[in-house]
């Protein structure tokens, strides 16, 4: 039997929960996870991978020998800016559970907004009976900007309940039964249309702060609710925060679900905690189940090893 590469594992998960998923995975491979005290200055050279997740800076000068490296999660920034990055495959994380999870956060958040569900919890807590002015999904255009494997099933899902749906990318796609949109020239149109905005792009160059006051004021704002929305799961660095509080305070913006942002952790003293008009979540749209990854991990190896090619390769030009 050939020899096998040991695996490294550098991902800022749970511990608990990555300890749990290393015990089936990687059968007759050597595992060495940089969260145990005993790898921490261990020898890494000569190692053909490694899975990553907001990884030590000083990993790529550690391993210097790696053939193929996997990101722990959908989104690929944070190995990209990486000093020494090996001129390797870089392999993104596709998988049913974390995209179907990343569905269920958009399509909540839109019925969130579109039931009104802030302004009924107020009226609870103050004990307060009243009927508002209902809106049905079919009354709101859901515009998705990001059209890979996370955005075309969220708009499949919002499709479902009845939203009508339009999406935006940076080269155009084709998505039955939904118009689409591409590229700067496209941008305006779709923006217009647009009640609620949901952010899916990945973060790059073209990407970093796009989400600004000039993007906002060209939201739809003859939809129901007379205002837009703006739903971000995609990533922190596209949306300027100072822009952000000003549209919402203003009216510009109606209302906000932010599960990513610019600086993470979230500060304590961030006014978005306090907003009424704003739900926070701590980047766990899409969180990505461990074992779920192991088991990719597991099976793009297997696949480099007998000679395939592998899946999901990041086109580093793009950043995606």
């Amino acid at each position: 039997m050939p020899h096998k590469s040991p695996i490294i594992i550098d991902l800022k998960f749970i511990p608990l929960e990555v300890m749990q998923a290393l015990k089936g995975a990687f059968s007759g491979r050597e595992v060495i996870n940089l969260a145990d005290v005993e790898h921490v200055r261990r020898d890494l050279r000569g190692i053909d991978y490694a899975v990553v997740w907001k990884s030590a800076p000083d990993l790529f000068s550690r391993a210097p020998d790696l053939k193929v490296v996997f990101s722990g999660g959908a989104g690929v920034d944070h190995v990209l800016t990486l000093p020494g990055l090996p001129d390797v495959p870089l392999v993104r994380f596709v998988d049913r559970s974390l995209t179907t999870r990343m569905s269920e956060w958009v399509v909540m958040n839109c019925l969130l907004h579109l039931r009104q569900h802030r302004a009924y919890e107020a009226r609870a807590k103050a004990h307060v009976w009243e009927d508002l002015s209902q809106p049905e999904a079919a009354d709101v255009t859901v515009g998705v900007m990001g059209l890979g494997v996370l955005g075309q099933d969220a708009i499949k899902k919002l499709g479902v309940l009845g939203f009508r749906t339009v999406g935006w990318s940076r080269s155009k796609k084709a998505i039955d039964g939904v118009e689409t949109f591409s590229g700067g020239e496209g941008l305006e149109a779709f923006l217009g249309q647009t009640d609620f905005l949901v952010g899916l792009l990945p973060l790059t160059d073209e990407t970093r702060g796009i989400f600004n006051a000039g993007l906002f004021s060209k939201l739809s704002r003859s939809g129901p609710f007379g205002a837009p929305v703006f739903i971000n799961g995609g990533r922190g660095g596209s949306q300027v925060e100072a822009d952000l509080l000003a549209a919402l305070a203003s009216g510009v913006l109606r209302a906000a679900s932010l599960d990513v942002f610019e600086q993470e952790p979230l500060s304590r003293d961030s006014p978005f905690w306090d907003m009424e008009n704003v739900y926070v979540t701590p980047h766990v749209a899409a969180s990505s189940d461990v074992r779920a990854l192991f088991s990719h991990v597991e099976h793009q190896i297997a696949r480099f090893e007998s000679g395939q090619p592998l899946e999901y390769l990041v086109d580093r030009s793009a950043g995606y």
